[in-house]
């Protein structure tokens, strides 16, 4: 017999649930720091894993994937940190089916409210994690995940499981782990594309599979986590979300494994853009996207490609003129989004050898240099003699002007 205060509790937390689920709201989920930080050579010191904490915080993320606190005392060291300045988040640590990792979890967010901490397990479910990784059968792993699930529940009010390798597990058994866990205690299941294979169409589909097969799914939050291989990680997100799913997990710039994971800022972005068709709200402040992701560049060192949506450098950026003539009249000819919105750098008109009238003059009178039709002629002429690929700074364009 559950205790008076079990029941008690069991039932804040069901009604928790079920406020989340009713409002329709979006909750971003960032694993930046744990599943973006095992991308090779992205492996951050405890000190800076705080300052991205604090950045996303800031940036109003509902949850942090803290770390994996059984795999290393640095990440350990991490947490402890975390739990020692970040409020607003709630913090959680992954964890494998093992009650000894569990246990280190739950020393590592010790101090925090029970509303602040959780975990989240994993456990492999499709046929080849079943048979080359773990060597079980669908009884025994169903039983690994209700063992630790249970015990979770007894240390953690926020219990998350998702069995890895989702999008590649039989749809029955995928629905009859999630209804054990669910069973067990965990109060989010979450729904992993683990090697990236699924299209949005396909994700539509399993997603709605997942709540209208799994009996009590209504008792927990269902959360969606994709990969990029296919470079489908952000349309997989949205195509999720606008199935049902409450929660995204997403990494800043996209970092993670192989080809990476669902980018934040891109997920965010399609969302507030296009408020119409989601409707979904999110507590995302995106003028701190921007510089959320030049801060992981900055400490992981994986550069952020010139192309990338919303962090790129060539977002704000163009050569060409007939472009350049239409941003100079009014920025929304050529841009989905002002600067401002993302917290992004001005726009920029690069000159080079396919820069146009509008743009050498702007450039000239910003300079305080002469700027009438002799002088924009000049340097016309210049930048189409220019190798391919070349761009002029203002020192040479104020060469160029005086005729050197």
């Amino acid at each position: 017999m559950k205790s008076l205060r079990k029941k008690i509790e069991d039932r804040v937390r069901e009604t928790i649930i079920q406020a989340h689920r009713r409002s329709g709201r979006i909750l971003i989920s960032d694993t930046t720091l744990r599943d973006g930080e095992q991308m090779p050579g992205a492996t951050l010191e405890p000190e800076q894993k705080l300052r991205i904490a604090r950045a996303l915080e800031e940036a109003g993320v509902h949850s942090l994937d803290a770390g994996f606190p059984a795999s290393s005392d640095a990440d350990v060291k991490a947490i402890r940190m975390m739990v020692a300045c970040i409020r607003k988040p709630v913090l959680t640590a992954l964890c494998r089916t093992l009650h000894s990792d569990i246990d280190i979890a739950d020393e590592a967010l010790d101090g925090l409210p029970d509303h602040k901490r959780g975990v989240s397990l994993f456990c492999g479910t499709s046929p080849l994690h079943r048979e080359f990784k773990l060597g079980r059968s669908r009884s025994e792993v169903l039983q690994l995940i209700t063992n630790s699930v249970g015990y979770a529940a007894e240390k953690f009010r926020i219990v998350a499981f998702s069995p890895e390798d989702a999008s590649r597990t039989e749809p029955d058994f995928l629905c009859q782990c999630y209804k054990e866990a669910i069973s067990a205690g965990a109060t989010t299941v979450g729904f992993p594309d683990t090697v990236g294979l699924l299209t949005p169409e396909k994700t539509h589909d399993v997603i709605r599979m997942i709540q209208d097969d799994v009996p009590n799914i209504e008792r927990a939050l269902l959360a969606v986590h994709f990969h990029n291989d296919l470079g489908l990680a952000t349309a997989n997100s949205l195509a999720g979300i606008a199935a049902g799913a409450n929660v995204v997990q997403c990494t800043v710039n996209g970092i993670g494994e192989r080809a990476g994971n669902a980018s934040l800022e891109e997920v965010v972005m399609a969302l507030t853009l296009h408020a119409d068709q989601y409707q979904r709200k999110h507590s995302i402040d995106t003028t701190k996207l921007a510089p959320l992701c030049s801060l992981v560049e900055q400490l992981t060192g994986i550069a952020v490609p010139r192309m990338k949506p919303v962090g790129g450098a060539n977002v704000f950026a163009t050569e060409a003129g007939i472009h350049q003539d239409g941003l100079l009249k009014n920025p929304d000819t050529y841009l989905p989004y002002r600067p401002e919105l993302v917290g992004g750098p001005d726009i920029s008109l690069v000159l080079g050898r396919h820069s146009g009238r509008r743009a050498v003059m702007h450039h000239l009178q910003s300079l305080g240099l002469p700027a009438d039709e002799t002088a924009v002629i000049r340097v016309l002429t210049r930048l189409k003699e220019l190798p391919g690929g070349t761009v002029i700074d203002g020192r040479l364009l104020s060469c160029i002007t005086q005729g050197e």
